[in-house]
């Protein structure tokens, strides 16, 4: 474990005298009926009051406007409010296919709010620190997002609202992170020192280590106090729940995450178990590639973590090699039944068997009606993993066994060529010492937040 070093002096918040205004403006306009109002009534108004059978003096008891949103928390003078929240939430219910429950939801929007409130508390320190994020910088990162989803930013932006949510609330997302990068940056890395003797003992531990495993390991990191422990370890299972139903993980690592790797979705890189924390590590070790596991106790809280990949250090792995294949495919018509398909897929796995190579590919599709499509430059390790071992299995020439659905048709992979991996080189001694640098800013972040979280000023509704 590498020493943490203390944060250096932080410059005081400057509270914003205009969200008081605001403030102050919502209260006053939910003060009733004023007394100029009650004198216009006439008697059109006492009609009115007849038809309905409504006293005559009337009392109202509470306070109402329902053009008036109250805040749900004042973090030092900025006003988060439900809509804020409301509309963050819609983002995670989207990423989850909109499969969440209602007591889901209610639970995840306790977690928006703490989440949107660090948000708030890392922008203020940013703009404390004289750190401002340009519109035209935000608008490069959504522009970047929309094309993600393979949309323009004008037709995300109608995206975002269709699922309830909005384009600013993505936006302040944005700035929230780059702003908290940006002071990372100038506060904290200047002061992170890694020694070439650091650099080189991790290039003779990996040497050493040749042969052995090492994972790409996602984690959602969740800091807890004794005192908010439990509650903490309930919220981390219910998020592996909701990621086992079919969500998101690096959604979840991006909203929820409290690790500096929760902008690229939890995403730790390669590490080897010796990298890890030991609970962390064990757990790696008792993995399959595509496994979640957690809540698991580690320093200052618990994390989640998914194995997204696995492979040999300093070894060539197989999945790297790169395949030219032939797809052929047919499709069922409309109302096809199960055991149409399955009769069609087997007479179409039978022809495909006749093949000899990918020279008869073609003809082989024009004669059974098949579409016939190249793919150069796969590599074994991005396709499905029920394929994988497959692929990994045949020859040049031969052909994968038939596979699909009734609404996607049936397919199957010829093999046209294999360009196999390279042995695998150990990283240059810059990326270990970048690796290095990002732990220990990652971890003087974590107190940096915790301690602006402990000064911070917050009014809940």
């Amino acid at each position: 474990m590498h020493p943490v070093v203390s944060p250096p002096a932080r410059l005081r918040h400057t509270l914003r005298t205009g969200a008081y205004t605001l403030l102050l403006s919502s209260m006053l306009m939910t003060g009733g009926v004023s007394p100029a109002t009650a004198q216009s009534v006439d008697d059109n108004g006492a009609v009115a009051s007849q038809q309905l059978n409504l006293p005559k003096d009337v009392t109202v008891f509470g306070k109402s406007d329902p053009n008036v949103r109250k805040a749900t928390a004042i973090v030092n003078g900025s006003i988060i409010t439900g809509t804020d929240v409301d509309q963050r939430l819609a983002l995670i219910i989207t990423a989850n296919g909109g499969k969440v429950s209602p007591e889901e939801k209610e639970r995840l929007r306790v977690q928006v709010l703490r989440n949107l409130i660090d948000e708030t508390l890392q922008i203020q320190e940013a703009a404390a620190n004289d750190i401002r994020i340009d519109k035209a910088e935000i608008d490069q990162s959504f522009e970047r997002v929309a094309a993600n989803f393979r949309q323009s930013p004008s037709q995300f932006d109608q995206y975002l609202r269709q699922q309830g949510s909005a384009p600013a609330s993505i936006r302040r997302q944005i700035e929230g992170e780059l702003a908290w990068s940006r002071l990372l940056r100038r506060n904290i890395q200047p002061f992170v020192n890694v020694s070439e003797d650091e650099v080189k003992s991790v290039i003779d531990r990996m040497n050493a280590a040749k042969g052995s495993d090492e994972y790409r390991i996602g984690e959602i990191y969740l800091s807890a106090t004794p005192e908010n422990e439990q509650q903490i370890v309930a919220n981390a299972r219910n998020i592996i729940e909701q990621i086992k139903q079919g969500g998101s993980f690096a959604a979840y690592a991006r909203q929820f995450s409290e690790a500096s790797t929760a902008a690229v979705g939890g995403d730790l890189g390669w590490v080897r178990p010796v990298q890890l924390p030991d609970a962390l590590a064990q757990a790696a070790n008792e993995m399959q590639v595509g496994q979640i596991a957690g809540p698991i106790g580690v320093p200052g809280g618990v994390s989640v973590i998914y194995v997204m990949d696995k492979r040999k250090v300093l070894t060539a792995d197989p999945r790297d090699a790169l395949l030219s294949l032939k797809q052929l495919s047919v499709s069922f018509p409309a109302g096809t039944t199960k055991e149409q398909a399955s009769t069609r897929a087997a007479s179409f796995a039978s022809q495909v068997k006749a093949i000899k190579g990918c020279g008869q590919a073609n003809e082989l599709g024009a004669k059974i009606g098949a579409d016939v499509v190249d793919n150069d430059n796969v590599k074994v390790r991005d396709l499905p993993p029920q394929l994988q071992d497959i692929l990994l299995d045949l020859q040049v020439g031969q052909a994968t066994p038939p596979f699909g659905s009734i609404n996607e048709g049936v397919r199957v992979l010829v093999v046209c060529g294999r360009d196999d991996a390279a042995t695998a080189a150990a990283p240059d001694a810059a990326q270990i010492m970048a690796q290095l640098e990002e732990e220990r800013v990652n971890k003087r972040a974590r107190i940096y937040l915790r301690d602006l979280r402990r000064d911070a000023v917050i009014d809940y509704n």
